[in-house]
C-alpha cells in the first residue's frame, strides 16, 4: 500500500462511488475529479469539465493511480446529437488526463481505462479478450474509446483497459428498473431472447478495480463480467424467479423498439443485442468470483 492517492475521474457515478467507498475504507486517499459535487464523504473533490487543464491538474502530480469512469451513459436514443457526446464525453478526458500526467513532475504509475464488452458487437459466440471488434455504433465507440486511451497513456504507466459487462448494483443501474418489471410481471424474454447478456455483480466489478489499481501483474485488455454470460431469456427467467413472479410475457421486438423510442427515450439496441464475453485474462490471472452463478447473484442483490 501507499499513501498516494487514488484518482478517479468522473467517480461520482454508482461505479466510482462504490470504489472510492473500499478505497477510503482501507484508509486510502482518494480524489474524484467530476463535474458535479458527489455525496459527501472522506473524499477530496474536485470539479473538471473533463477537456482542459485547471487546478484539478495538481492532484495528478504525486497520485498513485487514475481510474477513469468518465463518458456520457449509452441509456438514451442514439440521435446524431447524443451520438457525438457518447463520443466526445469519453475521448476528450482521456486527452486531458494524458496531458496532464506528461506535465507532471512525479506521475501515477498505473492508469486504470473503462471501456465495455460491447466492442465486440451483437454476436452469440463467446468473446474473449483477442475477439475481434463487432460492427455497429457501439463497438466504434468502444474501438475509438480504446484507441484514444492508447494514444494517451504514456508508456511509463502499467495501462490496464476494463471491458465491463452490465454491472448489477441494488441501488443503481439497469438492475433495480429491470427489478421493477419483474416484479410487476413484465420480465418476459426481449425480442427472440437469444441475445447475450455479459454480466457482473457490482461487488466483484469493485474487486476487480482495486486489482487493477494494485497488481503491477495486472496489464492490458480484460474483460470484467461474469464467466456465466447468460441469454436474454434465461436471465429474465432467473430474475423473475428471485422476486418470486413466475410468469413474464415475452416483449416483441418491435414493441421492445417502440416503447424504447417514445417512453424511455434509449436505444433498443442495449436490449435487443448482445454478446456472451468471457473473462478469460482476469480467471488466468487467479482472480475469483464472489458472484460467478446468476441465481445467487440476483439473490444476493433482492434481498
Amino acid at each position: 500500500m501507499t499513501d498516494r492517492p487514488i484518482i478517479l475521474a468522473g467517480g461520482t457515478g454508482f461505479l466510482g462511488m462504490n470504489l472510492a467507498r473500499v478505497l477510503v475504507a482501507q484508509d486510502r486517499a482518494v480524489v474524484i475529479l467530476s463535474r458535479s459535487q458527489p455525496e459527501s464523504g472522506p473524499w477530496t473533490w474536485t470539479q473538471w469539465d473533463g477537456q482542459s487543464q485547471s487546478d484539478w491538474s495538481k492532484h495528478i502530480d504525486g497520485a498513485q493511480a487514475i481510474v477513469n469512469f468518465s463518458g456520457k451513459s449509452i441509456d438514451c436514443y442514439p440521435n446524431d446529437e447524443n451520438r457525438k457526446m457518447i463520443l466526445s464525453s469519453r475521448e476528450d478526458p482521456i486527452r486531458a488526463l494524458g496531458e496532464a500526467i506528461n506535465n507532471a513532475p512525479s506521475p501515477p504509475s498505473t492508469w486504470v481505462q473503462l471501456s465495455a464488452v460491447g466492442i465486440y458487437g451483437n454476436t452469440t459466440n463467446q468473446c474473449t479478450e483477442s475477439t475481434p471488434a463487432g460492427d455497429g455504433f457501439l463497438p466504434d465507440v468502444c474501438t475509438h474509446w480504446e484507441a484514444a486511451f492508447n494514444q494517451s497513456c504514456p508508456e511509463s504507466l502499467r495501462a490496464v483497459t476494463l471491458r465491463a459487462g452490465v454491472v448489477l448494483g441494488r441501488n443503481d443501474g439497469a438492475f433495480p428498473l429491470l427489478r421493477k418489471l419483474a416484479k410487476f410481471g413484465f420480465g418476459g424474454a426481449a425480442g427472440n431472447g437469444k441475445q447475450g447478456m455479459s454480466w457482473i455483480h457490482e461487488d466483484d466489478m469493485t474487486s476487480i478495480l482495486l486489482r487493477a489499481i494494485d497488481d503491477d501483474s495486472i496489464q492490458g485488455t480484460y474483460n470484467a463480467c461474469s464467466p456465466n454470460p447468460q441469454s436474454n431469456r434465461d436471465f429474465m427467467k432467473t430474475l423473475r424467479k428471485a422476486v418470486g413472479m413466475l410468469f413474464g410475457p415475452p416483449a416483441p421486438a418491435f414493441a421492445v423498439r417502440l416503447g424504447a423510442r417514445f417512453v424511455l427515450k434509449t436505444n433498443p439496441d442495449l436490449v435487443l443485442e448482445g454478446q456472451y464475453a468471457i473473462p478469460e485474462r482476469i480467471k488466468q490471472a487467479g482472480f475469483e468470483f464472489a458472484y460467478p452463478q446468476l441465481e445467487e447473484a440476483l439473490q444476493d442483490l433482492c434481498k
